[in-house]
């Protein structure tokens, strides 16, 4: 915090933006709003919380009328992300005097998760009471409806109000200005990214410790479809090698793949631009203090930096759409890009329906628009970062501490006459065996109990079956090693037997062996009536209220929106009526074993 104090001491007002962001969202709203503040003639450092010593923070009131802004995302199951993790802890335990600090915070979550943007709801109660003056009501985004829309009625209210508290004027053109300078590498030496990271030639000369800065490049050992040929959709097992990388996991943890965009689309993308992709590049900060040199790994080829660095697929921001508008020639096109763009209930409606719930990426908005012809390395400075994907590990260590496997369901799906892919799952299943890929292992909190011979209930449908897989697999190992384990309830859920019950042969091998000792499959597309894991519990709910009397943890993985909520509402059920609760009482035992570690969730929407 001393480069602040000095840099700014002489400054009426800094604005200091700090994100909490996991997938790269949060940090991308950040950086919007620092721009958004150019336009008002003030400089805002947008800084990662991780790069900030907490002791350090609490300095920030010693800086004159300093404002705070937070951009913070809720993880799991009301977690802060890693990068924010340690501002959270000491906020939560420290008491220091934020009086003369004000602030502001926008939240991103998903309603469908049960702790729906706790972090941004704790550090906006938690500054107020440690004597900080917000300066406007928090935002709160939902990722699983519209949180671009959120993001934008939130901002287009927050920005004036700050105009007029702090006696600020708009300059209508302040806010165009380019935040990075092209450089064009005429003769480019061996000097030059062409995928990594973290440093020139990383995938050659691989350094532990491996994360997301620094992954690694393991090799694929094996890659298989888990559903029969009668089934319509795909879902791979692909197991990775990580021999003498030093990377440890458990069961339970995640697997972050990197993917790179479809070669097609990247081609498709430089001829709309009528671009060269061999250029080689750098894109530098125009602003020399700021800490962020590059948006992206420079110098490299504008092919590589849509291949690897930056989102072509996903749908448009809006903020996007308004720098497109000056490079578009005509009129009517011009005016639908700023109706998209601008935050009236006719935009918003306009955006929601267009870009959101049509998906129209950067590619479909260029050959909609054909007359639209931005430079492509200002296209790069606009678009997010292609960011890793995670996937819950189906494997132990205990089985082979070299390999680590991942389930993933290939998302392939049409909106009219377009074909939409999902970026990683299609990157995945052009992979062959011995093709290497870059990984890193995320830890999880998601735990067997320390003592085998406690009961275990898990409930994953489809590839919610991925941990349980790995937890089995723990089990086993543990059985065969002579300890006593407790009784495995197993509920495991798919469309049809014939079509995509995966690993069955193993599952009823567990079974046979004595591993899971109660197994109930539901297969929602196979009998007349849809039957869904919520029913087979309720069917067994005496046998489960019984090993919830003796020490039982419950592990739930798979679609949060549906499954995860009737199965929590499932067991609140059995509280009631077999553990006799009433209602207040069904919930507090509920939330007590979540504290407990007991009823844990790995839910995605």
């Amino acid at each position: 915090m001393d480069f602040l104090l000095d840099s700014f001491d002489t400054v009426d007002l800094i604005v200091l933006i700090l994100f909490g962001s996991q997938t790269g969202t949060a940090e991308e709203l950040a950086g919007r709003l620092a721009k958004d503040l150019v336009r008002y003639g003030k400089k805002a450092l947008v800084m990662d919380p991780e790069e900030v010593d907490p002791e350090d923070f609490e300095r920030i009131i010693e800086i004159k009328n300093p404002l705070l802004i937070l951009c913070v995302a809720t993880y799991g199951e009301g977690d802060p992300t890693d990068n924010a993790q340690q501002i959270y802890e000491h906020l939560q335990n420290a008491e220091p005097d934020f009086a003369g600090l004000r602030y502001a915070v926008f939240g991103l979550g998903n309603k469908t998760y049960e702790h729906y943007n706790a972090v941004g709801k704790f550090f906006d109660q938690r500054l107020e009471e440690l004597g900080a003056e917000r300066v406007f009501d928090i935002g709160l985004g939902d990722d699983d409806a519209n949180l671009e829309e959120d993001f934008m009625r939130w901002r287009e209210a927050f920005l004036p109000a700050l105009a007029q508290s702090f006696g600020w004027e708009i300059s209508n053109d302040g806010g165009l200005e380019r935040q990075y300078r092209l450089e064009i590498i005429e003769e480019p030496t061996s000097n030059v990214f062409t995928g990594e990271y973290g440093r020139i030639g990383a995938y050659e000369r691989q350094r532990p410790p491996f994360d997301q800065k620094n992954p690694y490049l393991s090799k694929i050992v094996d890659h298989k479809e888990l559903h029969t040929s009668a089934s319509e959709r795909s879902c791979r097992h692909i197991e990775f090698n990580i021999e003498g990388s030093r990377i440890r996991y458990e069961a339970g943890d995640h697997l972050a793949v990197f993917p790179t965009n479809d070669s097609e689309l990247v081609e498709k993308l430089g001829k709309l631009l009528d671009a060269n992709l061999e250029t080689v590049f750098k894109l530098i900060n125009t602003d020399e203090e700021s800490s962020k040199r590059h948006p992206f790994p420079c110098p490299c080829s504008f092919k590589t930096a849509l291949t690897h660095y930056v989102d072509i697929c996903a749908p448009l921001k809006s903020h996007v759409l308004k720098a497109l508008v000056e490079y578009t020639s005509d009129e009517a096109q011009k005016e639908k890009l700023n109706l998209l763009s601008t935050a009236s209930e006719d935009g918003l409606r306009e955006y929601a329906q267009f870009i959101g719930k049509e998906r129209r990426s950067i590619i479909n908005i260029l050959e909609h628009f054909n007359t639209c012809k931005p430079p492509i390395d200002y296209l790069l400075e606009l678009l997010p970062r292609l960011q890793a994907r995670y996937y819950s590990i189906s494997s132990s260590p205990k089985v082979d501490p070299n390999i680590v496997s991942i389930t993933a369901v290939i998302t392939k799906y049409t909106i009219g006459d377009r074909l939409i892919k999902g970026v990683c799952t299609h990157y995945l299943s052009q992979l062959k065996t011995n093709d290497t890929t870059p990984i890193f292992v995320r830890k999880s909190t998601m735990r067997l109990p320390h003592r085998p011979n406690y009961p275990v209930i898990m409930i994953g449908p489809g590839t919610g079956f991925a941990p349980f897989r790995g937890f089995l697999q723990e089990r086993s190992w543990q059985k065969s090693q002579g300890k006593e384990i407790g009784p495995i309830v197993l509920f495991y859920g798919c469309r049809h037997p014939e079509h995509d019950y995966i690993y069955q042969e193993e599952i009823l091998k567990y079974k046979d062996e004595g591993v899971i000792t109660d197994l109930g499959l539901a297969f929602s597309r196979y009998q007349d009536t849809k039957v869904y894991v919520q029913h087979l519990i309720w069917d067994k709910r005496e046998r489960l209220w019984d090993l919830i009397q003796n020490n039982a943890n419950i592990y739930v993985c798979g679609d949060a929106r549906n499954m995860a909520r009737d199965v929590q509402n499932t067991f609140l059920k059995v509280f009631q009526q077999i553990g006799g609760m009433e209602v207040e009482a069904s919930q507090k035992f509920f939330k007590d074993l979540e504290r407990q570690r007991r009823y844990q969730a790995d839910v995605w929407s």
